[in-house]
């Protein structure tokens, strides 16, 4: 069935079943390849992009689901005011080990400082739901902190 998407400010076509989860579509069909495949079940944060704005695990998100809502990828983190700092900022402090999480950490980063633009450590605790293999989780709280202006902690 041919679905269409809003995906980083374009509208693509996929066909895939209405029951594919997204994760799947952005990847195999439509070949944006940010998005990782993690766990397949929503608990580990690599699949996060942003639909509407709001971070959601797209490998538990069946591609009907989304409708005409907007559908925000890595691939499009550079181009928005916060995601390009926060790059800036993971790439400045070395943030990613192996880099695997770091998409979907950087998504859940973006949405969390679209909503606290100063947030503490505890905002950041409970914002930050992405598992890392690595455990640069210091390395991340420090990026997320610098690119909100905040002094970073040595």
């Amino acid at each position: 069935m041919a679905i269409k998407l809003n995906v980083n400010d374009k509208v693509l076509e996929a066909d895939v079943d209405p029951d594919t989860p997204l994760l799947w579509t952005l990847r195999d069909s439509l070949g944006i390849l940010g998005p990782k495949y993690g766990c397949g079940v929503g608990a580990c944060g690599a699949c996060t992009v942003h639909i509407d704005g709001k971070p959601a695990r797209s490998c538990v998100t069946p591609t009907s689901a989304v409708g005409a809502a907007k559908v925000t990828t890595i691939e499009a983190m550079a181009a928005h005011p916060i995601g390009k700092k926060l790059q800036a900022a993971w790439m400045e402090l070395d943030v990613a080990q192996c880099g695997y999480c770091q998409p979907g950490q950087i998504m859940a980063a973006t949405a969390l400082l679209a909503t606290k633009p100063k947030p503490t450590d505890a905002d950041i605790d409970a914002a930050m739901t992405n598992i890392c293999r690595c455990a640069t989780y210091t390395r991340i709280r420090a990026a997320i902190k610098q690119a909100s202006g905040q002094p970073v902690k040595a």
